[in-house]
């Protein structure tokens, strides 16, 4: 834990001016940033008395090591810069919202040939025009089939479309009416581009027009007497109806505008937004977050507006859907002052947008809909999540109190070995920060250093790959300079990579190190780190008999109480690396039992294996055929021909599978399957997958 008073800057060192900061910890990772109207008077509030900063700001400048700042010209230039630093650097004691639920949304594949009517989730992408999130994929499906009957867009995928122009026939779709079957001509490309960009506007809210445009023609059909077309008609005017009844009317004077509401407690806040267009509600989304920051509801919301329109550009109308930035935008509470929010959400619009906080009318009303959502959203996040913050950090005081740690375990990294009967040996690397998994640093490792089961020589062999790749990453970045008389200090290098800020493959060290067993792989384990010279890095084991925590050089476990959040925490680690390990083994044992002859020819890839394969049509030609034959194929040249033929030659052909009801031979000793006559039933052995 850094004293901030040691890497507080100079007094009038740092400039009076509108500016972003960010604070490093001692491995130059960048934990937290901020913007600031003065620099001076925001930095030089972190460096009071600690006594008397809120606990979470406490502990940020607490772990901090030390404090860098970039000068701007405007605040709102500091607006765009703070959003940027925050995508790019991921700091912990950022309030960052994560989406409590993957939200479907309608999309329109503009991009395309031919435009497709689909469901997609995940992020947005460029020449595709969304509408929604929605809650629920069923509403968007019932919408869709509904408009279909007016606007029969192609809804299907490029496998189907592709097959249906193959064989000149439309899909049922096509036969009924609900898809205009580009597929097979009866529609040209600028005609069905036509039709989604009318599709487009209905859903955009553009709905008088096309209800107007269908009216007339109904009459228009009924006065030349044809009746049947008139009752078509009829019915897409009653199909659209309704579908916009889906939709009801919430604002009356048509407005596009999004409306955010915040609930919050102590620990925790949720966010929810109601995307209106036309004055319909569009779409819904709502976020999560710790508040791992001490932040008021106006800073939650000045966050959740660039999370939201952090990557948008355009008003809404010309995005199409719930994207885009609409003309109004309505929260609970505004930041001070509100200007350089409004006008960063003017500048991505490209004209004005009026932020406010709704004070009465429908949109008040609305609002407290919102706002009911959010709360709604908080409560049962709260009944889902496994712990909150309150006691993960109880659980890592724990650890620290009963391992004697001087400080908590902000990192743990966990290794589980697992095999099947000596073969296959693999480890796992899971790792908490927070008391959180961090899936994207999980590390995967085969044991290369010998064969058999020996899982003490496999911990070592893992812990001391890991850490030797970490004080090579230490070297190689400069971390490490030589000083006068042979000593060696950080210098301002470290585990983050400058080019992306993101920390370089095991650079980063934990401050504790679990090991998946007792004795023997907690003292395998300090015995890698020992022969590395790292002492800083504190080791113990959990054994799954009795859940005791072992630390080297003990002849007696750590007991820890079984309502203990510290053991829970440490078991939810254990189990994690263990799930890792099995997944990993599971993977490479299937990989093997599915290898063929042709997978041990070296130099053979994937391409080359199919193309011979291809060539001959099975495993038997080919190994019937000749050096001279296997040359004929594209891309094999003599020599691994050569090669080709004398592993096929040395490999020995399995024992063929045999149908048990009717005694007949399912697959050849070579692998080539045999084709079962009519009507017999078809049993394969049975293969581990």
């Amino acid at each position: 834990m850094a004293d901030p008073s040691s890497y507080r800057p100079k007094p009038g060192q740092i400039p009076d001016s509108p500016g972003v900061y960010k604070f490093r910890d001692e491995h130059r990772r960048v934990i937290y940033v901020g913007k600031a109207k003065s620099l001076r008077q925001r930095l030089s509030s972190y460096f009071q008395d600690i006594g008397g900063l809120h606990q979470r700001t406490a502990t940020m400048v607490t772990t901090a090591a030390s404090v860098e700042w970039t000068v701007v010209s405007t605040e709102v230039e500091a607006l765009q810069l703070e959003y940027s630093w925050i995508k790019e650097f991921d700091p912990r004691f950022n309030v960052k919202y994560r989406d409590d639920k993957s939200y479907p949304s309608l999309a329109v594949t503009m991009h395309e040939e031919f435009p497709r009517v689909q469901v997609m989730r995940g992020p947005r992408r460029k020449g595709v025009r969304y509408f929604g999130p929605y809650a629920h994929a069923w509403a968007i499906r019932e919408t869709v089939d509904l408009l279909l009957r007016v606007f029969p867009v192609r809804t299907c995928s490029a496998g189907v479309f592709k097959r249906s122009a193959q064989i000149g026939r439309p899909c049922l779709l096509g036969y009924i009416g609900k898809c205009s079957a580009p597929c097979v001509g009866r529609i040209s490309p600028e005609d069905h581009r036509e039709l989604a960009e009318e599709f487009s506007d209905f859903m955009a809210g553009h709905t008088g027009t096309h209800l107007r445009r269908l009216e007339q023609r109904m009459k228009d059909a009924a006065a030349a007497l044809e009746y049947e077309q008139a009752a078509r008609l009829r019915d897409d005017i009653e199909a659209l109806r309704r579908a916009m009844e889906k939709n009801a009317v919430v604002l009356a004077d048509a407005t596009d505008a999004d409306l955010i509401a915040v609930a919050e407690d102590e620990l925790e806040a949720a966010v929810q937004i109601f995307h209106v267009r036309g004055g319909r509600v569009r779409g819904q989304r709502g976020w999560v977050t710790d508040k791992v920051e001490a932040v008021d509801t106006a800073g939650l919301v000045e966050h959740a507006l660039q999370q939201l329109y952090g990557d948008e550009t355009g008003d809404a109308e010309q995005s199409g859907g719930s994207g885009g930035v609409p003309k109004e935008v309505l929260v609970p509470a505004l930041p001070e002052p509100a200007e350089p929010l409004a006008q960063w959400l003017a500048a991505r619009r490209g004209s004005q947008v009026s932020l406010r906080v709704p004070q009465r009318g429908d949109k008040k009303d609305l609002m407290a809909t919102v706002q009911r959502n959010a709360q709604q959203a908080l409560a049962l996040h709260k009944t889902k999540r496994a712990s909150d913050l309150t006691t993960r950090s109880r659980a890592l005081e724990e650890i620290a109190s009963a391992l004697d740690l001087d400080t908590a375990p902000l990192r743990i990294e966990c290794y589980d070995i697992s095999h099947l009967q000596g073969d296959d040996v693999v480890a796992s690397m899971v790792v908490f920060e927070d008391g959180l998994a961090r899936k994207s640093e999980y590390r995967r490792f085969q044991i290369k250093s010998f064969a058999g089961q020996d899982d003490v020589r496999s911990m070592h062999e893992v812990i001391s790959r890991r850490f030797r790749r970490y004080l090579q990453e230490k070297q190689r970045t400069s971390e490490w300079e030589e000083e006068p008389g042979g000593e060696t200090a950080e210098a301002a290098g470290g585990p983050v990579d400058p080019d992306t800020g993101r920390p370089r493959k095991f650079a980063y060290p934990p401050q504790l190190v679990v090991v998946d067993g007792g004795q023997p792989q907690v003292a395998a384990a300090a015995r890698a780190l020992a022969e590395l010279g790292i002492d800083d890095v504190a080791v113990c084991g959990l054994a799954k008999r009795l859940e005791e925590v072992w630390l080297p050089g003990e002849d007696d476990p750590v007991i820890l109480p079984r309502t203990s959040e510290g053991l829970y925490l440490l078991q939810r680690v254990r189990d994690e690396a263990h799930r890792f390990a099995i997944a990993y083994q599971r993977t490479k044992r299937s990989r093997s039992m599915r290898a063929g002859a042709l997978d041990t020819v070296p130099g053979l890839g994937e391409t080359r294996r199919q193309a011979l394969l291809k060539h001959f049509g099975s495993l038997k030609r080919l190994r019937a055929a000749t050096v001279e034959e296997i040359c004929q194929v594209p891309g094999i040249g003599r020599r691994t021909a050569e090669t080709v033929a004398a592993a096929l030659a040395a490999a020995t052909p399995a024992a063929p599978a045999v149908n048990t009801a009717t005694g007949e031979i399912m697959e050849e000793a070579d692998g080539t399957e045999a084709v079962p006559a009519a009507g017999a039933p078809s049993h394969h052995r049975g293969k581990s997958r």
